[in-house]
Order: C-alpha cells, then sequence, then structure tokens
C-alpha cells in the first residue's frame, strides 16, 4: 500500500524507534528519518542488489511504523463505509480489502488496507505518516459507532519476492493455501500472528503482523534463511513504483480522487450506485464524465530518470501536466515515472516529454504496472 515518504513528525519532536532499530543497526542499516521514525534505507549491498533480490528471492522489509488498529463496535464494517467507498458489509472472514479514507470532497486522505483475520470487527492498517490523522478522522466520524483498539505493541514486516511463499510456508506451513489478499491468524515462531498474502511490491508476499516483544527474534530467524535478505525504504519505493503503486503524499492526497489517480476499482458498483459516501458527487461526475486530469505513467526514453516535480510536455512543447514519483527501474534499465496530466494525453502508445534540469527528453506513455504483478490468486498458480 501507498506510503508518505517524507519524515512528517513534529519539529523538535525524538525519532521514535520500531521493534527492530537494535536488528538494523546490527546488521549495518543506514538509518534515516521516516515517518517520525528512524528507519533503515539500505543495508550494505546497496538499493539495487535489494531491489533485484527482492524481484528473484525474498526481502524483509521492516513497516512497524505502518498504524494497526482495530475498529469494534454493533455493526462496524457497515459504520467503516460512512468513510470509504468499498464494500465493506460484504468482506468475509478471512479476506483484505483496498480502500481510500476519503474526505468531504471527494479528496483521498490516506490509503489503506481493512481485513478480517477473524469476526472481531475490522482489522486496519494506514500509513505511517498519517496514522495520527486517520484515527482521528475516523473516531470524530464514526463516533458513538466504533471504538478504536490501537495496535502500539505489534512490529509489523514484510516478507516479498518468489521465495517468500517456500519461506514463510517452513515456519508455517497453511500459509501455501493462503492466496492474494486472504488473511488469518496463524501460529508461528511461537507466537499468534496476523498474516496477510499482501505487499507494496508487485510481488508475491505476506505482511506478518507481530508482537512487538517477539518481532527481533522473528526477524532474525527469517534472515536465517539464505533466500532472504532485509531490504530498506530506498528499494521499497522503487519496487513499488515499478509495480506502479502510487505513494501518499506524493501520487495521492487531499486533492486528489481515486478516479484521477486510477483508483477507481477501490469504489464498488454498490457504492456507486448508492452515493453514500464522502464525496460522493465529485466521484459520481468524475465516474460519468471523466476526470480533468489521470494519472499517467512514463517510461523514460532518454536521459536522467525524471524525478517529482518535473514537468510533463506534449509534443508542441506545452507544458500539460507534472511528475509525482519517478526514478530508475532495475528491471527494464531506464527511466519511469507516473504523474498527473490531461486524459487525452494518457493513451498507452503516446510520445510525451519530461523536462529534467531544463533538459526535454522523450517519454512513451505505457500502461501499469511497468513491472508485471505476479500476485498468487490461486492455490498453486
Amino acid at each position: 500500500m501507498a506510503e508518505a515518504a517524507t519524515d512528517s513528525h513534529e519539529q523538535g519532536a525524538p525519532l521514535k524507534k520500531t521493534p527492530l532499530y537494535a536488528a538494523h543497526i546490527a546488521r549495518g542499516g543506514k538509518l534515516v528519518p521516516f515517518a517520525g521514525y528512524e528507519l533503515p534505507v539500505q543495508y550494505a549491498e546497496g538499493v539495487l542488489k535489494e531491489h533485484l533480490w527482492t524481484r528473484e528471492h525474498a526481502g524483509l522489509f521492516d513497516v512497524s511504523h505502518m498504524g494497526q488498529g482495530r475498529l469494534r463496535g454493533v455493526a462496524p464494517l457497515a459504520a467503516f463505509e460512512e468513510v470509504v467507498p468499498g464494500d465493506f458489509i460484504g468482506l468475509k472472514p478471512g479476506k483484505q480489502k483496498y480502500s481510500v479514507l476519503l474526505n468531504r470532497t471527494g479528496g483521498i486522505i490516506d490509503d489503506l488496507m481493512a481485513s478480517r483475520p477473524d469476526d472481531d470487527g475490522l482489522f486496519v492498517v494506514v500509513n505511517g505518516a498519517c496514522k495520527e490523522n486517520d484515527f482521528k478522522v475516523i473516531d470524530a466520524e464514526l463516533a458513538g459507532q466504533v471504538t478504536i483498539e490501537r495496535y502500539e505493541d505489534r512490529a509489523l514486516v514484510a516478507l516479498q519476492g518468489p521465495e517468500a511463499a517456500a519461506v514463510l510456508a517452513a515456519h508455517a506451513p497453511e500459509v501455501a493455501q493462503m492466496v492474494f489478499m486472504d488473511t488469518r491468524w496463524v501460529k508461528a515462531f511461537g507466537e499468534e500472528l496476523i498474516v496477510s498474502r499482501s505487499g507494496y511490491t508487485g510481488e508475491d508476499g505476506f505482511e506478518i503482523s507481530i508482537p512487538g516483544h517477539a518481532a527481533e527474534r522473528i526477524w532474525n530467524t527469517l534472515l536465517e534463511d539464505e533466500r532472504v535478505k532485509p531490504i530498506g525504504l530506498g528499494a521499497r519505493d522503487s519496487l513499488r513504483l515499478e509495480a506502479g503503486l502510487p505513494l501518499y503524499g506524493h501520487d495521492l492526497d487531499e486533492t486528489v480522487s481515486p478516479v484521477e489517480a486510477g483508483l477507481t476499482f477501490a469504489i464498488n458498483k454498490n457504492r456507486r450506485e448508492q452515493r453514500d459516501f464522502p464525496g460522493a458527487a465529485r466521484i459520481a461526475k468524475e465516474l460519468a464524465e471523466g476526470p480533468a486530469r489521470k494519472c499517467v505513467a512514463l517510461k523514460v526514453l532518454e536521459g536522467a530518470p525524471a524525478r517529482e516535480g518535473a514537468e510533463i510536455s506534449d509534443e508542441t512543447g506545452a507544458v500539460i501536466g507534472i511528475v509525482t514519483s519517478g526514478g530508475y527501474s532495475p528491471v527494464l534499465k531506464c527511466g519511469i515515472a507516473i504523474g498527473f496530466a490531461p486524459p487525452s494525453a494518457c493513451e498507452p502508445g503516446g510520445k510525451l516529454n519530461v523536462i529534467v534540469r531544463g533538459k526535454t527528453q522523450a517519454c512513451e506513455v505505457v500502461k501499469l504496472p511497468f513491472v508485471p504483478h505476479r500476485y498468487v490468486r490461486k492455490v498453486g498458480g
């Protein structure tokens, strides 16, 4: 899921440490401020090798800065639909769904994962830089309908890559029977874990909620497997970009609607008809008539990678949009970028330009994802 990449903690506030802080130090992680925490941007081998290792084997990520919580109430699934456009009343136990928390004008406050690992309300995971505001918004909007239990004492790790399932199944055989977006409680490593088959890399893999006291032990146990290496924030960002996954605070913010962002799959058909979620009038209009801007994916054909803030121009040289995320693709071996442009300019196969350090560089409009997803949607698939 998307994650704000900038450090957004209060000025002067001390940086927090995840339960895996000592483990990162021990393995030579280069720590940087991120969402109010000290987290590793890379380890000794560097971002490029970490990226490719995850694509070929299994990478282990510390995402404990994310916000974990449980929504409970008389009808928490129905209540949750008051702040998101997804169908959560129909969410079955054992399943997880991606959604967006909306403001009253249809802008995205945050994107999130919500699941039912059991029958006890709704388990939500929100972005680290947004979590305080997210839980505040949910609490205010659903006051009297739900209570929020924050899981401050749990760590969260992501095990991602084509060998992730085999690695985790060696400790918890039942995960081999899970498919993409399944979620359940799993007893492994002597602990009760919440495991979902999902992630933020485009690869098969798992996100694992772990009691904080056991996090370092489980982290080190997983890294004893030669197929697994620790991966930092740098490769996490390049992996999600190749997978065409948005980054909150960059590709998504409170001015961007799910339609503009290409996230219409998160608006269920019945909710479109009911129009009973925040910003429904704007979103219905954009669905019917098209938005004024759309997410565009660009393969940079020449020159340096285009970074956030680079202008997008058409073949006449007119500036028509802006890059919101960009960088080098280790798999495609070229620059890739996503941003916003008029819908008429977003058709795959079209020609656009990015302006990098004053130089105009040719681009091809492509379809997302840049690198195919490899989610497992059926057992044995």
